[in-house]
């Protein structure tokens, strides 16, 4: 025999055994993937389980990241690197729930929180301008004509002590009136002391300076000029007159505001009103002044709610003891009100909002979640508070409702085609 026919009869050998050997590797694994799906080989000719086979009945296969792409065999999923799973019949029959396995939820990446009951503390924060403490204004005005001799105070928003002189003003009224009262000051006749006194009060009536007065008393004599003095510490809010000019009967000369305490007035949305009732404690903090804190109480909520921002007016009183705080500056605010009852609060991830009602996914015991439509109230920190709906101790789910949601409406869908059971109820009360 050549060399050559032995060759060609040793590649006839080898093609046998890889033949063989293939057809070796089918059979197993067909018969692997037959053993892995009993449900398969357990039902009858018209698609249902065999009767006493305690098989479960699959629908289809599909991938839980994709749910609505169904595939009518198991294997690996094309969108993702893992394996189908089944969608059995019995799934979610017979009840309002959603069951979805250990190993699904795991893949799925659904995380659960509890319902807690605890106090939560009013608190707020929020952003405000500072403004003058319009209480602590004072307005020094003229009731006679006259006329200014000299200014002392002659800009704007200057700040002035407690009797610092402000002008010096020539009034023919304010004269006139002392020196009929000098006239009477020796006077002793009785009849002429209640002359005197009626004398007095009409300087104070024409709105003369109680130095002034004093003044006359003691030195017995008038001065052409008065000079005007200023009633508080304060900032010159407003200047009125020039030097030389005239004034008329009621005019303005000057307007003083206070600095011991200021206002803040911060845009608080209508939501939280009530985190901030009037009396609440403040703490601000200025940016201008780092580290340091301000303190102060809510004096009013202004009873009027603007149109566009739907936004309330919260008006804040704030210690200015060092006068750090001026007018215009930006404060941040944060209120603290009075803790109220205990309320069920939930990771406010929880909540779905649907515009027209709020839900939560309920996780029971088994793999089962359940769709519950809940009250919510205010929300703060990461957490909302649940007026109605849910108990204490209850799991919910945090992350991946909609993932579940889409599960749910799938098996409700199938069983309502397939007329097998009753509907699978995904929202409702329990």
């Amino acid at each position: 025999m050549t060399l050559r026919r032995m060759s060609e009869i040793k590649w006839v050998l080898v093609a046998l055994v890889l033949l063989a050997l293939g057809a070796a590797v089918g059979y197993w694994w067909a018969h692997r993937t037959m053993s892995s799906v009993p449900a398969m080989g357990a039902m009858d000719a018209s698609g249902d389980v065999a009767p006493g086979s305690g098989a479960r009945k699959i629908l289809y296969w599909h991938d839980p990241m994709v749910p609505n792409v169904k595939f009518d065999k198991p294997g690996k999923s094309p969108f993702m690197d893992m394996q189908l799973v089944p969608v059995y019949a019995d799934d979610g029959r017979g009840g309002g729930d959603v069951r979805v396995s250990p190993n699904v939820v795991q893949n799925l990446g659904i995380r659960l929180g509890r319902v807690e009951k605890a106090t939560v503390p009013a608190h707020l924060l929020a952003v405000g301008s500072v403004a003058f403490d319009e209480r602590l204004l004072e307005v020094v005005q003229s009731r006679v004509e006259g006329y200014v001799t000299r200014l002392h105070v002659k800009t704007p928003l200057e700040r002035v002590r407690r009797g610092q002189p402000l002008a010096e003003i020539l009034a023919p009224q304010w004269l006139e009136a002392e020196q009929e009262y000098l006239a009477l000051l020796d006077a002793r006749s009785p009849s002429v002391q209640a002359i005197r006194e009626a004398a007095r009060r009409r300087l104070v009536v024409l709105g003369v300076p109680e130095a002034t007065i004093r003044a006359v008393e003691s030195k017995r004599t008038t001065e052409a000029s008065t000079t005007l003095y200023a009633p508080i510490d304060g900032a010159v809010t407003e200047l009125g007159v020039r030097e030389g000019a005239t004034f008329m009967p009621g005019a303005t000369l000057f307007r003083i505001n206070g600095l011991a305490t200021v206002w803040v007035n911060a845009q608080i949305p209508e939501a939280k009103v009530s985190f901030i009732p009037k009396g609440s404690t403040v703490e601000a903090r200025a940016t201008a002044w780092p580290g340091e804190a301000f303190t102060g109480r809510v004096i009013a909520l202004l009873p009027e709610v603007d149109r566009e921002t739907r936004t309330l007016t919260a008006r804040v009183a704030l210690e200015n003891p060092d006068q750090k705080l001026s007018q215009g500056m930006y404060v941040t605010l944060d209120f603290s009100g009075p803790a109220g009852e205990p309320q069920l609060l939930v990771p406010s991830e929880a909540v779905i909002t649907t515009g027209e009602r709020s839900v939560v996914i309920v996780a029971r015991e088994g793999g089962a979640f359940d769709v519950v439509n809940v009250a919510v109230g205010t929300e703060q920190g990461g957490r909302s508070t649940i007026l109605s709906g849910l108990d204490e101790g209850q799991s919910v789910v945090v992350s991946g409702q909609f993932l579940i949601d889409s599960e749910a409406s799938l098996k409700s869908t199938v069983n309502r085609l397939e007329g097998s059971g009753p509907e699978v109820e995904v929202e409702r009360q329990p």
